[in-house]
């Protein structure tokens, strides 16, 4: 993984990380253990699907920069589709509480998604890349005819 990915992955992971204990705490002093596991299984599903699309993505789009947007959204669609199919899943469950699961789960995907991209905006990534100086020399060089 490049170090530009590595550090926007870093970037949108640790204020979700940071947010998930929060939410933890939170909720397990609210509601108490189902609490407790609801906001643990949110942050963990977004932490997972949304690593999991960032890593997905470079591999995708590491030998073939020009498809970026494309499976970009691809990976996108994909985790709005599986984490849809984990609520249609466990949408009676008892075993936790499931709207302490719904509210981390879409607070952790906003922070994800704020994290990354205030770290892809401070990473500075180049959208053209310039020409080597000894590329400009020779095509400022007249054409020899033999």
């Amino acid at each position: 993984m490049p170090s530009t990915d590595a550090r926007i992955l870093r970037g949108a992971a640790i204020p979700t990380a940071v947010a998930g204990v929060i939410a933890v705490a939170i909720a397990t002093a609210v509601v108490g253990t189902k609490g407790l596991l609801g906001a643990l299984f949110g942050v963990l599903l977004v932490v997972g699907f949304f690593s999991f699309g960032q890593v997905a993505l470079d591999r995708l789009t590491r030998n073939n920069p020009q498809i970026f947007m494309a499976a970009g959204l691809m990976v996108y669609t994909t985790q709005i589709l599986l984490v849809g199919i984990v609520l249609a899943v466990f949408k009676g469950t008892t075993l936790f509480d499931t709207k302490v699961f719904a509210f981390t789960l879409l607070g952790c995907a906003l922070i994800w998604t704020a994290g990354q991209v205030r770290a892809a905006m401070k990473a500075k990534m180049l959208y053209v890349v310039p020409e080597a100086p000894s590329e400009r020399a020779r095509e400022a060089e007249p054409e020899r005819r033999s």
